[in-house]
C-alpha cells in the first residue's frame, strides 16, 4: 500500500504495479477511504474503491468503478455519497453479503432436499438420479438466487436437442428443480421461484402399445416354461392381476386373502397412497400355488440365491423377452395388457380405474379405444339378434298384399 495526492493526471499515466508485487493499493492522501487497485496484469488501468468500517466496525472494501470508466472526480464525488448513506445506517455491501449468503443448488440438494425427501418420497432415488446426471453439471456450482428463467428454459431445451429423452423424463428435471426452490422459499432460504409459470412439454402418453395374441402366446409360453421360475412367476403374476411391478415385489403373504381371493396392497406400496384391494383371479392363484415361500419367507416372491426379497428383475427380464421375441417389451407393459383384456372383454373403464388403482379417472382413458371398440362389438351384437328377430321380407310382402 502507498500514499499519494492523487490527481487525473496521475491517474492517466502514472498507475502501475511496483515490480515484483501482484497487486498494489495507492490511497489517497486526503483520508477520504479512497484507494485505487492495480494490478500488474493490467499496466495502466485500475479500479476505484472506498474503504469504510460497517456498523459492527469490520473493515469493507466497496468498488466504485474502473479508471478507464469514470473520472477521479466522478469517483470521489460517488464515494462521498456513499459514505454519508453509510453513516444513515446503510450497508453498501448488504446486497452483494446477501447474495453470497444463498447456498448453491448442490449444497441445497445434498443438504437439505435429500434428507427432506428421503423419509417422504419413495421415488427420491430418481430425484438424486436426475439431479446427479444432468441438474449438477449445469446448475450445481450456481446459488439458488443465480439461476435465472432463461437459464432453466435454455436447459430443458438443449435436452430436448440431445433427441435421449421423451418429453416426459425432460419434465421431471423441470418439476425437480421447481420443487426445490419451493421448499427453498417455504424455508426462508429463497425469495422467488424463476421456474414457476415454465411451460412443461406436451406429453402424449395415452397411446400404449399391446400384445396381439400370437405375441402373448409366445410369451406366456416361455413363462410357463423358461427354468428362472422366480421371474417367469412374478411376471406372470403382473399379468393376472396388473399391478405394478414394486407392488408385486413388496407382497407379503399377510395380505393375501386366499378364503375371499383378495390381495390387500397396503397404501405404503401404492403410487397414489391408497390401499386398495385386488381381485385374485384364477390366473394369479395358479401363480401363488406354484409359490414355495408361504410360511418360509415374509414376502411372496423371493430371490433363491440372495434369500432375500427382489429388488430389480431387469436383467433376466431382458432374457426372457428376447426368447419370446418380444426384445421392447417393458415389464409396465404386462400391466396395460392387463386392462387392455379387461376392456377388450367388456369391462368399463371405471371397472379398469378400480382395478388398476388410478387416483384419476383420466389416467384410464388411453384404454378408451379398446373400450369403443367393445361397445361397437356389443352393438354389432345387437343388431343381428334385432335382424334375426325381424319377419322375413317375403311375409312382409305378402301380408300388405
Amino acid at each position: 500500500m502507498s500514499i499519494h495526492k492523487l490527481t487525473q493526471e496521475f491517474i492517466d499515466h502514472k498507475l502501475q504495479c511496483p515490480d515484483g508485487k501482484l497487486r498494489e493499493e495507492i490511497v489517497s492522501d486526503d483520508r477520504s477511504g479512497l484507494y485505487v487497485e492495480v494490478r500488474s496484469a493490467s499496466k495502466g488501468r485500475g479500479s476505484f474503491y472506498l474503504r469504510y468500517r460497517d456498523v459492527n466496525g469490520k473493515t469493507c472494501h466497496q468498488k466504485i468503478g474502473l479508471t478507464t470508466e469514470m473520472s477521479l472526480q466522478e469517483a470521489k464525488l460517488a464515494v462521498k455519497k456513499l459514505k454519508a448513506e453509510i453513516d444513515l445506517g446503510a450497508d453498501p455491501r448488504a446486497e452483494e453479503k446477501a447474495r453470497l449468503a444463498v447456498i448453491t443448488f448442490d449444497e441445497f440438494f445434498k443438504e437439505h432436499y435429500l434428507p427432506f425427501v428421503i423419509p417422504r418420497k419413495r421415488s427420491w432415488k430418481r430425484d438424486e438420479e436426475l439431479y446427479r446426471l444432468r441438474i449438477s453439471a449445469k446448475f450445481g456450482s450456481n446459488r439458488l438466487n443465480q439461476v435465472t428463467r432463461q437459464q432453466i428454459q435454455s436447459f430443458l431445451s438443449s435436452l430436448i436437442t440431445e433427441g435421449f429423452l421423451k418429453p416426459a423424463s425432460i419434465n421431471h428435471h423441470l418439476k425437480l428443480i421447481r420443487r426445490m426452490l419451493n421448499l427453498a422459499i417455504e424455508w426462508e432460504m429463497l425469495e422467488k421461484n424463476v421456474a414457476s409459470g415454465i411451460k412443461m412439454l406436451f406429453e402424449d402418453n395415452m397411446t400404449t402399445e399391446y400384445m396381439d395374441d400370437e405375441e402373448l402366446a409366445r410369451l406366456l409360453k416361455v413363462l410357463k416354461t423358461d427354468s428362472r421360475r422366480s421371474v417367469c412367476n412374478i411376471a406372470l403374476f403382473l399379468l393376472a392381476t396388473g399391478a405394478r411391478l414394486n407392488e408385486a415385489l413388496s407382497a407379503k403373504w399377510d395380505q393375501i386373502d386366499l378364503d375371499k381371493r383378495i390381495w390387500l396392497i397396503p397404501a405404503s406400496n401404492t403410487k397414489s397412497r391408497r390401499s386398495r384391494p385386488c381381485p385374485i383371479s384364477q390366473h394369479a392363484l395358479d401363480v401363488l400355488n406354484q409359490l414355495d415361500t408361504q410360511g418360509n419367507y415374509e414376502h411372496l416372491f423371493i430371490n433363491k440365491r440372495t434369500k432375500l426379497p427382489y429388488v430389480n428383475i431387469a436383467k433376466v427380464w431382458g432374457r426372457l423377452r428376447v426368447k419370446a421375441g418380444l426384445p421392447k417389451l417393458k415389464l409396465h407393459s404386462l400391466r396395460h395388457q392387463f386392462a387392455s383384456l379387461h376392456v377388450s372383454s367388456g369391462a368399463s373403464l371405471f371397472i379398469v380405474q378400480q382395478l388398476l388403482g388410478h387416483a384419476n379417472p383420466i389416467t384410464s382413458m388411453r384404454y378408451s379405444h379398446l373400450s369403443i371398440k367393445a361397445l361397437q362389438e356389443a352393438s354389432l351384437g345387437a343388431s343381428a339378434i334385432i335382424t334375426g328377430a325381424m319377419p322375413a321380407e317375403s311375409e312382409g310382402v305378402s301380408r300388405a298384399a
